[in-house]
C-alpha cells in the first residue's frame, strides 16, 4: 500500500493514490471521516456487513461472479463455525475512477485463547452492473483459491485412559464396528440376513435373520445396526462380511477393557473422561488442498489429558456383578467407602438396566428401610420412634448422607426424598418408582446410593462426601454434622450380628421391607454396600444376595 495510507477502524477510510493528481481527484469524491465516501468504498463496507452479518447470499450479490462466490463464502462459514467473527476495513485505495484496491482486518474467535487474524487483499471495479468486488477466494483467507477450502478443526493428543482403584486399566478408547445393514445396497434382505447371521454366530448367536429383518421392517428404508464388534473379533472376522447390503462404520468409543465390567457408573466415567479431553484439546485452521492434505494456519495441538482415576475397585465391581445377576428381577448393588466415600461398585442385572441406573436415580418407598434413621432422629428429638415427624427425619437423614443434595461431575444421581413437601419433580419421579403395593405419593423414597450412602455413614461416624473419580469429591448443599457419638453406636448396635446372616461376624447389617421390596445394607471393615432387590421372590433374597457378594469378593482377584 502507499506510504499515506493509515489504518481506521470500521468504516473509516484513507484514500490514496500513487500520484498527487489521482490523490486530489480521489479526495474530491471520499472524505475521510465517515462523510461522503467513494462508490468503490461503499461497496467494500456493504461487502463486510454482509460478511459480518454471516451473509453468503448478500456478500455474494456483490461480488463480479455470484455464483462462485456464494459456496466458497457458505463454506468459510461452516467450515470455521466460529463463536464470533470480525471483518474490518483497512484501507481503500482508489486508482481511478473504475477500479480500486483494498485490505481487510479479519478476526475469528473459536473459543477462550482461540483467536485467529490476518489481513487480506482485494480489487473492486466498477463494471455495467457497478461497483463489484473483483471475485477472487483470497478476498476471504489468503490462498483460498486454487481449490483449498478452510477449516477449524480440534486437535488432541493420544487419549487418556480410566484407570480403577488399584492403577489398573479400566476404560480405554477403542475402535467400534458397527456391522450395518443399507437397504439401499441390499437386493435380497432374506439371503443377506441369513447369511450375516451365519457369520456371526460365533461372537452374536442372539442376532438372527428374523431379529435383523425385523429392525429393517420397523425402520424402512433407513440402515439399522446389527451388532457392535470390537477391534478384536471384527479383526477375526472381517473377510465374512463382503455380503450386498452388509456395510462396516467404524467408531473410536471409551468401552471397559474388561468385557466382563458393565455398570451404572461407566457412562458417567465417560463424561468425566470426555470433560477431560475437552479441557486439554488444542485446535487449528487449515487450508485444505483438493487432496486433503491440511495446510496449517494457525493453532496449536493439545497436550495429553491426565488419566482419570476412578474410584471404581474392578474385583469388587465384578463380585457385584455376579451376585446381582442371581435374582429375576430387578435388582442393584452399591459399595462405598466410609473413610473417603469412594464409589467402589454399582452393578444392576438387566431387568433393572431396562429400567434405566436405578443404583443411582431408582427412588423407592423406604418402609422399613428408614427404621434405623427414625431410630436416630427420636434419640436426638426425645419422642418416640413412631411420632418422629418428616422434618425431624429429614433433618437426621441429611446427618446419615440421606435427603442432602450431593453434586458429583458426570453423575446424576439422588440419595432419598423425604420430606412430606417435595419438589413436583420429585413426586413424579416417585409415583413412576413406587412399589404397586405404595398409593402414599407423599411416603419418603430412597435410592440404592442413598442406602449405601446411609451404611456407610453409620460405619464412618458422619457422611463422607461420596465421589466417583479421586480428587473430585462431591459439593453439598448442606454441610453434613455427625451425629452424637451415642446416637451412632445405638445404630451400630442395632446392626451387630449382621442383620442375621451367618458366617459374618464382623459385619454389622441390617434388612428390611418395603411391600415386595427387600433391602440389606452394612458394613464389614472399609466397605459399605446396600442390596436392594424389586418385587422379591423371597423375603430373604436381599440377604441371600449379600451373601453371594461377600463369597465372590472372597475369592483371588483377576491378575
Amino acid at each position: 500500500m502507499g506510504p499515506g495510507g493509515q489504518h481506521n477502524r470500521r468504516g473509516k477510510y484513507v484514500v490514496a493514490s500513487i500520484t498527487a493528481v489521482v490523490l486530489t481527484v480521489a479526495l474530491a469524491s471520499c472524505v475521510i471521516g465517515g462523510e461522503k465516501k467513494s462508490d468503490a468504498a461503499s461497496v467494500v463496507e456493504d461487502f463486510v456487513t454482509a460478511l459480518n452479518n454471516h451473509d453468503a447470499e448478500a456478500a455474494a450479490a456483490l461480488t463480479s461472479y455470484p455464483n462462485a462466490a456464494r459456496p466458497s463464502i457458505q463454506q468459510m462459514f461452516d467450515g470455521l463455525a466460529a463463536k464470533s467473527t470480525d471483518f474490518d476495513v483497512a484501507q481503500v485505495m482508489d486508482l481511478g475512477s473504475d477500479s480500486g484496491l483494498f485490505t481487510l482486518d479479519a478476526s475469528w474467535n473459536f473459543g477462550e485463547g482461540k483467536d485467529w487474524s490476518y489481513q487480506s487483499q482485494g480489487e473492486v471495479r466498477d463494471l455495467s452492473v457497478g461497483w463489484r468486488v473483483s471475485w477472487d477466494p483470497s478476498v476471504l483467507v489468503p490462498d483460498l483459491g486454487n481449490g483449498r477450502t478452510v477449516s477449524y478443526t480440534r486437535t488432541d493428543a493420544a487419549p487418556p485412559k480410566v484407570v480403577d482403584s488399584t492403577g489398573t486399566l479400566l476404560m480405554n478408547e477403542q475402535t467400534i464396528n458397527a456391522i450395518t445393514l443399507d437397504p439401499a445396497t441390499m437386493p435380497d434382505p432374506v439371503d443377506t440376513t441369513r447369511r450375516l447371521a451365519t457369520v456371526l454366530e460365533p461372537v452374536a448367536p442372539l442376532v438372527t435373520s428374523e431379529s435383523m429383518l425385523a429392525d429393517l421392517a420397523a425402520n424402512p428404508g433407513k440402515p439399522v445396526t446389527a451388532v457392535l464388534l470390537r477391534d478384536p473379533d471384527y479383526a477375526y472376522l472381517e473377510s465374512d462380511f463382503a455380503i450386498p447390503g452388509v456395510v462396516v462404520v467404524k467408531t473410536p468409543k471409551l468401552i471397559a477393557s474388561d468385557r466382563r465390567i458393565n455398570s451404572p457408573l461407566l457412562d458417567p466415567l465417560r463424561t468425566v473422561w470426555q470433560a477431560n479431553r475437552d479441557a486439554t484439546a488444542g485446535w487449528a485452521v487449515n487450508l485444505v488442498e483438493p487432496n486433503g492434505f491440511p495446510i496449517k494456519q494457525a493453532g496449536f495441538q493439545g497436550p495429553p489429558g491426565p488419566d482419570v482415576a476412578a474410584t471404581l475397585d474392578s474385583h469388587a465391581q465384578l463380585a457385584a456383578i455376579e451376585a446381582v445377576v442371581s435374582a429375576g428381577t430387578p435388582a442393584a448393588i452399591v459399595a462405598i467407602r466410609p473413610s473417603d466415600g469412594a464409589i467402589l461398585a454399582a452393578a444392576q442385572n438387566n431387568q433393572a438396566i431396562e429400567q434405566g441406573p436405578i443404583a443411582f436415580t431408582g427412588l423407592r418407598p423406604a418402609g422399613g428401610a428408614l427404621d434405623l434413621v427414625r431410630l436416630a432422629s427420636s434419640m436426638q428429638n426425645g419422642v418416640d420412634p413412631g411420632s418422629v415427624s418428616a422434618e425431624q427425619l429429614a433433618d437426621t437423614g441429611q446427618q446419615l448422607g440421606l435427603g442432602n443434595g450431593f453434586h458429583i461431575q458426570g453423575l446424576e444421581q439422588q440419595t432419598a426424598v423425604l420430606a412430606a413437601n417435595r419438589p413436583g419433580v420429585d413426586q413424579a419421579m416417585n409415583n413412576v418408582m413406587a412399589n404397586k403395593t405404595s398409593n402414599d405419593a407423599s411416603a419418603p423414597t430412597v435410592t440404592p446410593f442413598g442406602m449405601a450412602m446411609l451404611a456407610a455413614s453409620i460405619a464412618r461416624g458422619s457422611a463422607p462426601l461420596p465421589m466417583m473419580v479421586f480428587g473430585q469429591p462431591a459439593t453439598a448443599d448442606v454441610a453434613p454434622t455427625a451425629l452424637p457419638g451415642d446416637v451412632n453406636n445405638r445404630l451400630r448396635d442395632a446392626m451387630r450380628g449382621a442383620g442375621g446372616l451367618a458366617g459374618y461376624p464382623d459385619m454389622m447389617a441390617a434388612g428390611a421391607a418395603s411391600g415386595d421390596d427387600r433391602w440389606f445394607y452394612g458394613a464389614r471393615g472399609d466397605f459399605a454396600f446396600a442390596v436392594f432387590v424389586a418385587d422379591a421372590d423371597g423375603g430373604d433374597r436381599a440377604m441371600q444376595m449379600t451373601d453371594k457378594l461377600f463369597q465372590e469378593l472372597g475369592k483371588p482377584a483377576d491378575k
